[in-house]
């Protein structure tokens, strides 16, 4: 009788924390095409004369209060310039067709700091900014001295980010499996010795975005 007490206390528990997690919805938003990537800068080892094209996204979830993007794209001319874009739609611009105004988004998840994942965070002017402890400190110090490691990034970005931070905006996250919204964890992918990139779990489906590290993605 103890034992089934147990039991049925430990399910009921966890319908009552099932219940309380927020019912999202996922939305790819398109911000643009870079058209005819090598294969062979997308896989190891893939044929070096064929070309994709390549949907920029970036991702945007509704729910519990929340309206957040997961990335936030780019928008300087540096990089326009250096890979043209197809059909392009600055990121704040982009997210208005899905009906949701710039100054509505409450929060950032930024994946990696690289340039179309992170450059678009001074664009939405209400949002917290949601990024791994270790990728802040390396890409606002230690990449930029003598022998660090800060290819695709754009100064520009970092600096938006650290001008955010100034104004309690940057919300830093320290390690892995951490909880930052209701049903929803950000899960570290570390693919180089400085840096961790984020992933996030949606409850039960575990859904959950990767980006790649190399300089172009």
């Amino acid at each position: 009788m103890i034992r089934f007490l147990a039991a049925l206390c430990a399910f009921s528990f966890g319908i009552l924390a099932f219940a309380q997690t927020p019912e999202y919805s996922i939305q790819a938003i398109r911000y643009g095409t870079s058209p005819d990537v090598p294969v062979s800068e997308l896989v190891v080892g893939g044929p070096q004369n064929e070309k994709v094209d390549i949907a920029m996204v970036v991702w945007l979830i509704r729910g519990g209060g929340r309206t957040i993007l997961f990335d936030s794209g780019f928008y300087r001319d540096t990089f326009l310039k250096e890979f043209p874009m197809k059909d392009y739609l600055r990121p704040d611009e982009a997210v208005k067709t899905a009906g949701v105004a710039s100054d509505a988004v409450t929060d950032i998840v930024i994946s990696h700091a690289h340039w179309d994942h992170m450059g678009g965070i001074d664009l939405f002017p209400k949002a917290t900014i949601w990024i791994q402890k270790d990728e802040y400190r390396y890409y606002t110090t230690d990449a930029w001295q003598p022998g660090g490691n800060h290819g695709g990034i754009d100064p520009e970005d970092v600096q938006a980010l650290v001008k955010l931070n100034t104004e309690g905006r940057v919300h830093l996250i320290d390690g892995d499996s951490v909880e930052i919204f209701p049903g929803i964890r950000a899960y570290t992918d570390r693919a180089t010795p400085m840096r961790r990139s984020i992933c996030a779990s949606m409850g039960i489906r575990r859904m959950c975005w990767r980006r790649t590290m190399s300089t172009s993605t």
